[in-house]
Protein backbone atom coordinates (compact mmCIF):
# COMPACT_ATOMS: atom_id res chain seq x y z
CA UNK A 1 0.00 0.00 0.00
CA UNK A 2 2.81 2.43 0.89
CA UNK A 3 5.43 1.11 -1.54
CA UNK A 4 7.85 3.81 -2.64
CA UNK A 5 6.43 6.44 -0.29
CA UNK A 6 9.17 8.36 1.53
CA UNK A 7 7.84 9.31 4.97
CA UNK A 8 9.37 11.73 7.48
CA UNK A 9 8.87 10.61 11.09
CA UNK A 10 9.27 13.59 13.40
CA UNK A 11 9.31 11.62 16.62
CA UNK A 12 12.26 11.78 19.01
CA UNK A 13 15.03 9.29 18.29
CA UNK A 14 14.26 6.95 21.18
CA UNK A 15 10.52 6.87 20.50
CA UNK A 16 10.59 6.26 16.75
CA UNK A 17 11.59 2.62 16.42
CA UNK A 18 8.20 0.92 16.33
CA UNK A 19 6.75 3.45 13.89
CA UNK A 20 9.77 3.28 11.57
CA UNK A 21 9.49 -0.51 11.50
CA UNK A 22 5.72 -0.46 10.90
CA UNK A 23 6.10 1.94 7.97
CA UNK A 24 8.90 -0.11 6.44
CA UNK A 25 6.89 -3.32 6.86
CA UNK A 26 4.13 -1.74 4.75
CA UNK A 27 6.53 -0.81 1.97
CA UNK A 28 7.29 2.81 2.87
CA UNK A 29 10.77 4.35 3.00
CA UNK A 30 10.84 6.02 6.43
CA UNK A 31 13.35 8.70 7.34
CA UNK A 32 13.89 10.02 10.85
CA UNK A 33 13.60 13.79 11.30
CA UNK A 34 13.70 14.47 15.05
CA UNK A 35 12.42 17.97 15.72
CA UNK A 36 11.95 17.82 19.49
CA UNK A 37 13.82 16.21 22.37
CA UNK A 38 13.42 15.98 26.13
CA UNK A 39 15.43 17.11 29.13
CA UNK A 40 15.09 16.41 32.83
CA UNK A 41 13.14 18.93 34.84
CA UNK A 42 14.07 20.73 38.05
CA UNK A 43 14.81 17.75 40.27
CA UNK A 44 14.03 19.67 43.48
CA UNK A 45 10.40 20.41 42.57
CA UNK A 46 9.77 17.01 40.98
CA UNK A 47 11.58 15.21 43.80
CA UNK A 48 9.50 16.94 46.47
CA UNK A 49 6.27 15.87 44.73
CA UNK A 50 7.46 12.28 44.25
CA UNK A 51 8.51 11.98 47.87
CA UNK A 52 5.00 13.10 48.86
CA UNK A 53 3.67 10.48 46.46
CA UNK A 54 5.77 7.76 48.12
CA UNK A 55 4.48 8.92 51.51
CA UNK A 56 0.89 8.31 50.40
CA UNK A 57 -0.22 11.92 50.18
CA UNK A 58 -2.09 11.60 46.87
CA UNK A 59 -5.30 9.74 46.07
CA UNK A 60 -4.42 9.54 42.35
CA UNK A 61 -1.33 9.68 40.15
CA UNK A 62 -2.09 10.73 36.56
CA UNK A 63 0.51 9.86 33.91
CA UNK A 64 -0.46 11.75 30.79
CA UNK A 65 2.25 10.57 28.37
CA UNK A 66 4.81 7.84 27.80
CA UNK A 67 7.55 10.46 28.09
CA UNK A 68 6.29 11.15 31.60
CA UNK A 69 6.90 7.48 32.42
CA UNK A 70 10.49 7.86 31.23
CA UNK A 71 10.95 11.03 33.28
CA UNK A 72 9.66 9.39 36.45
CA UNK A 73 11.76 6.30 35.80
CA UNK A 74 14.87 8.45 35.37
CA UNK A 75 14.21 10.20 38.68
CA UNK A 76 13.61 6.84 40.37
CA UNK A 77 16.91 5.55 38.98
CA UNK A 78 18.77 8.45 40.58
CA UNK A 79 16.91 7.82 43.86
CA UNK A 80 17.66 4.09 43.88
CA UNK A 81 14.02 2.96 43.69
CA UNK A 82 11.86 1.38 41.00
CA UNK A 83 8.85 3.18 39.58
CA UNK A 84 6.54 0.43 40.84
CA UNK A 85 7.96 0.72 44.36
CA UNK A 86 7.51 4.50 44.33
CA UNK A 87 3.71 4.30 44.06
CA UNK A 88 1.86 3.22 47.23
CA UNK A 89 -0.66 0.42 46.89
CA UNK A 90 -3.46 2.75 48.02
CA UNK A 91 -2.71 5.34 45.30
CA UNK A 92 -4.69 4.85 42.10
CA UNK A 93 -3.06 5.39 38.72
CA UNK A 94 -4.69 6.84 35.60
CA UNK A 95 -3.32 7.30 32.10
CA UNK A 96 -4.57 8.24 28.63
CA UNK A 97 -4.87 5.04 26.63
CA UNK A 98 -4.00 1.38 26.00
CA UNK A 99 -0.45 2.10 24.82
CA UNK A 100 0.37 3.93 28.03
CA UNK A 101 -1.30 1.15 30.01
CA UNK A 102 0.97 -1.42 28.36
CA UNK A 103 4.05 0.71 29.06
CA UNK A 104 3.14 1.13 32.73
CA UNK A 105 2.26 -2.52 33.21
CA UNK A 106 5.65 -3.49 31.78
CA UNK A 107 7.17 -1.36 34.54
CA UNK A 108 5.11 -3.22 37.15
CA UNK A 109 2.57 -0.41 37.65
CA UNK A 110 -1.13 -1.25 37.91
CA UNK A 111 -3.45 1.13 36.00
CA UNK A 112 -6.91 1.82 37.43
CA UNK A 113 -8.38 4.17 34.81
CA UNK A 114 -7.72 4.84 31.12
CA UNK A 115 -9.96 5.74 28.16
CA UNK A 116 -10.16 3.18 25.37
CA UNK A 117 -11.74 5.33 22.66
CA UNK A 118 -10.89 9.03 23.12
CA UNK A 119 -7.23 8.49 24.01
CA UNK A 120 -6.46 12.02 25.15
CA UNK A 121 -6.59 14.34 28.14
CA UNK A 122 -10.22 15.16 27.28
CA UNK A 123 -11.04 11.46 27.07
CA UNK A 124 -9.63 10.85 30.54
CA UNK A 125 -11.49 13.83 31.99
CA UNK A 126 -14.69 12.43 30.53
CA UNK A 127 -14.20 9.21 32.50
CA UNK A 128 -13.02 10.86 35.71
CA UNK A 129 -15.35 10.57 38.72
CA UNK A 130 -16.54 13.67 40.51
CA UNK A 131 -15.16 14.11 44.02
CA UNK A 132 -17.59 14.09 46.91
CA UNK A 133 -17.10 14.37 50.67
CA UNK A 134 -18.09 10.70 50.92
CA UNK A 135 -14.85 9.79 49.12
CA UNK A 136 -12.90 9.97 52.36
CA UNK A 137 -11.53 13.49 52.31
CA UNK A 138 -8.38 12.98 50.20
CA UNK A 139 -8.97 14.81 46.93
CA UNK A 140 -5.30 15.21 46.00
CA UNK A 141 -4.13 14.28 42.50
CA UNK A 142 -0.50 14.40 41.32
CA UNK A 143 -0.09 15.31 37.65
CA UNK A 144 3.55 15.20 36.45
CA UNK A 145 3.80 16.48 32.87
CA UNK A 146 5.71 18.40 30.23
CA UNK A 147 6.51 22.07 30.68
CA UNK A 148 4.41 22.63 27.53
CA UNK A 149 1.37 20.63 28.66
CA UNK A 150 -2.02 22.17 27.92
CA UNK A 151 -4.21 22.91 30.97
CA UNK A 152 -7.03 20.63 29.71
CA UNK A 153 -6.35 17.80 32.13
CA UNK A 154 -5.59 19.79 35.28
CA UNK A 155 -8.53 22.12 34.68
CA UNK A 156 -10.91 19.24 33.96
CA UNK A 157 -10.02 17.40 37.17
CA UNK A 158 -10.33 20.58 39.22
CA UNK A 159 -13.77 21.20 37.74
CA UNK A 160 -14.76 17.77 39.06
CA UNK A 161 -13.76 18.77 42.58
CA UNK A 162 -10.24 17.34 42.77
CA UNK A 163 -7.20 19.15 44.21
CA UNK A 164 -4.75 18.76 41.33
CA UNK A 165 -1.04 19.41 41.74
CA UNK A 166 0.67 19.77 38.36
CA UNK A 167 4.46 19.50 38.40
CA UNK A 168 6.90 19.67 35.51
CA UNK A 169 8.44 16.22 35.03
CA UNK A 170 10.41 17.02 31.87
CA UNK A 171 11.22 19.83 29.48
CA UNK A 172 10.29 19.61 25.79
CA UNK A 173 13.08 21.28 23.81
CA UNK A 174 14.24 21.66 20.22
CA UNK A 175 16.30 18.70 19.05
CA UNK A 176 18.95 17.91 20.16
CA UNK A 177 18.75 18.20 23.93
CA UNK A 178 21.74 19.27 25.98
CA UNK A 179 23.63 15.99 26.53
CA UNK A 180 24.03 16.47 30.28
CA UNK A 181 20.29 17.09 30.74
CA UNK A 182 18.86 14.72 28.15
CA UNK A 183 16.16 12.27 29.18
CA UNK A 184 17.82 8.89 28.72
CA UNK A 185 15.74 6.37 30.71
CA UNK A 186 14.70 3.39 28.62
CA UNK A 187 11.34 1.68 29.06
CA UNK A 188 10.84 -2.03 29.67
CA UNK A 189 8.23 -1.84 26.88
CA UNK A 190 10.69 -0.24 24.42
CA UNK A 191 11.20 -1.82 21.02
CA UNK A 192 14.53 -3.63 20.60
CA UNK A 193 15.35 -2.75 16.98
CA UNK A 194 18.40 -0.52 16.34
CA UNK A 195 17.71 3.18 15.85
CA UNK A 196 19.70 5.89 14.12
CA UNK A 197 21.31 8.03 16.82
CA UNK A 198 22.84 11.51 16.47
CA UNK A 199 26.36 10.03 16.20
CA UNK A 200 25.51 6.80 14.41
CA UNK A 201 23.90 6.05 11.08
CA UNK A 202 21.53 3.21 11.82
CA UNK A 203 18.93 1.35 9.81
CA UNK A 204 17.09 4.47 8.59
CA UNK A 205 18.28 7.81 7.20
CA UNK A 206 18.60 10.59 9.78
CA UNK A 207 17.86 14.10 8.46
CA UNK A 208 17.91 17.54 10.02
CA UNK A 209 14.71 19.60 9.65
CA UNK A 210 16.50 21.77 7.06
CA UNK A 211 17.47 18.73 5.01
CA UNK A 212 13.93 17.36 5.27
CA UNK A 213 12.47 20.71 4.20
CA UNK A 214 14.60 20.57 1.07
CA UNK A 215 13.42 17.05 0.27
CA UNK A 216 9.79 18.05 0.85
CA UNK A 217 10.14 20.93 -1.60
CA UNK A 218 11.62 18.69 -4.30
CA UNK A 219 9.02 15.99 -3.74
CA UNK A 220 11.56 13.49 -2.36
CA UNK A 221 9.56 13.29 0.89
CA UNK A 222 5.90 12.46 0.27
CA UNK A 223 4.48 12.46 3.80
CA UNK A 224 5.19 13.83 7.28
CA UNK A 225 3.99 12.19 10.51
CA UNK A 226 3.25 14.51 13.45
CA UNK A 227 3.25 12.72 16.80
CA UNK A 228 2.56 15.73 19.04
CA UNK A 229 1.53 19.36 19.04
CA UNK A 230 5.14 20.25 19.86
CA UNK A 231 6.30 18.43 16.73
CA UNK A 232 3.67 20.26 14.68
CA UNK A 233 4.98 23.60 15.90
CA UNK A 234 8.58 22.71 15.04
CA UNK A 235 7.62 21.38 11.60
CA UNK A 236 5.73 24.59 10.85
CA UNK A 237 8.74 26.63 11.98
CA UNK A 238 11.49 24.64 10.25
CA UNK A 239 9.90 22.87 7.28
CA UNK A 240 6.87 24.92 6.32
CA UNK A 241 5.05 25.76 4.23
CA UNK A 242 4.44 22.18 3.13
CA UNK A 243 3.08 21.66 -0.41
CA UNK A 244 -0.37 20.10 -0.75
CA UNK A 245 1.22 17.05 -2.35
CA UNK A 246 2.94 16.26 0.96
CA UNK A 247 0.55 14.22 3.13
CA UNK A 248 0.51 15.32 6.78
CA UNK A 249 -0.63 12.64 9.23
CA UNK A 250 -1.55 13.52 12.83
CA UNK A 251 -1.36 11.02 15.69
CA UNK A 252 -4.60 12.29 17.24
CA UNK A 253 -7.16 15.08 17.32
CA UNK A 254 -5.20 17.44 19.64
CA UNK A 255 -2.18 17.21 17.32
CA UNK A 256 -4.41 17.76 14.29
CA UNK A 257 -5.98 20.83 15.88
CA UNK A 258 -2.58 22.34 16.63
CA UNK A 259 -1.28 21.56 13.14
CA UNK A 260 -4.31 23.17 11.51
CA UNK A 261 -4.01 26.20 13.79
CA UNK A 262 -0.50 26.59 12.40
CA UNK A 263 -1.74 26.41 8.82
CA UNK A 264 -0.66 22.84 8.08
CA UNK A 265 -3.08 20.88 5.90
CA UNK A 266 -3.70 17.55 7.64
CA UNK A 267 -4.57 14.70 5.27
CA UNK A 268 -5.57 12.16 7.94
CA UNK A 269 -5.69 11.54 11.68
CA UNK A 270 -4.89 8.17 13.22
CA UNK A 271 -7.93 6.50 14.76
CA UNK A 272 -5.56 4.98 17.34
CA UNK A 273 -2.26 6.61 18.44
CA UNK A 274 -0.21 3.51 17.65
CA UNK A 275 2.21 2.62 14.83
CA UNK A 276 -0.48 0.50 13.18
CA UNK A 277 -3.00 3.32 13.57
CA UNK A 278 -0.65 5.82 11.96
CA UNK A 279 0.16 3.45 9.08
CA UNK A 280 -3.55 2.87 8.49
CA UNK A 281 -4.22 6.62 8.47
CA UNK A 282 -1.43 7.19 5.98
CA UNK A 283 -2.65 4.35 3.75
CA UNK A 284 -6.13 5.87 3.75
CA UNK A 285 -4.74 9.30 2.89
CA UNK A 286 -2.73 7.84 0.01
CA UNK A 287 -5.82 6.12 -1.36
CA UNK A 288 -7.89 9.30 -1.07
CA UNK A 289 -5.22 11.41 -2.77
CA UNK A 290 -4.99 9.20 -5.85
CA UNK A 291 -6.49 10.86 -8.94
CA UNK A 292 -9.78 9.45 -10.04
CA UNK A 293 -9.94 7.59 -13.34
CA UNK A 294 -13.70 7.95 -13.66
CA UNK A 295 -13.78 11.38 -15.28
CA UNK A 296 -15.58 12.09 -18.55
CA UNK A 297 -13.78 10.90 -21.66
CA UNK A 298 -13.89 12.87 -24.88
Amino acid sequence: MLAGLRVAVTRSVDRAGALLSALAADGAEPVLVPVIDFEVADNDALGASLRRLAAGNYRWLVISSITTVRALKQWCGSAGISLAALIPAATKVATIGPTSVAVLEAEGVRVDLAPADAQSAAGLVGLWPSFTADDGGNARVLLPQSNLAEPTLARGLEEKGWDTEAVTAYQTVDYPAEPARRLTAMLAHATPEPLPLPDHQGSYPLLTPAQAAGEVRTGAINAVVLASGSAARRVAETMGPLPESCLVIAIGQPTRAEAERLGLRVAATAAHPTPDGIVAALAGAVQTSKPSNTGDKK
